[in-house]
């Protein structure tokens, strides 16, 4: 199944802001979509991380990101394992085994540091809304 654009508007309302938005949208979406939506999140995760990081980013500026994000709110530092999200963060372009982080966790580490990019990003509507394009590609290919 392919990644629909409602699927895509749904995580542009979340990373937006807009979470009445999101929450009608979320409503609305069939099963099957709501089952692939964690593709779509996943992919954009990498996406964003690959826009801000690389292999050759120290570890430290990792952690210090990852320190950042926690600290912009309490909710944020008792819902982000800060090893998990470092973890995570380097898997996206290095070996780190990740298969010990069950589907939950790993959904909210997502989520939570890729609104944190994209809010670091500073990205405009065309900005998010070429973030989102990439990401519903490489959810296509994984769905494939």
């Amino acid at each position: 199944m392919a990644i629909s654009a409602e699927q895509v508007a749904t995580l542009r309302a979340q990373l937006a802001g807009d979470f009445t938005e999101y929450e009608l949208r979320w409503e609305r979406l069939e099963p099957t979509a709501r089952a692939t939506y964690g593709a779509l999140l996943s992919a954009a995760f990498c996406e964003a991380v690959e826009r801000r990081f690389n292999e050759s980013t120290p570890i430290e500026e990792i952690i210090e990101f990852v320190s950042s994000v926690r600290a912009r709110s309490e909710r944020v530092t008792d819902d982000l394992d800060p090893r998990v999200a470092e973890r995570m963060i380097l898997a996206v372009y290095t070996n780190e085994e990740i298969d010990d982080v069950d589907s939950q966790t790993r959904g909210v580490v997502q989520m939570i540091v890729l609104a944190a990019l994209v809010s670091d990003a500073h990205l405009d509507d065309l900005g998010l809304d070429e973030l989102l394009g990439e990401a519903r590609k490489l959810a296509d290919q994984w769905l494939e």
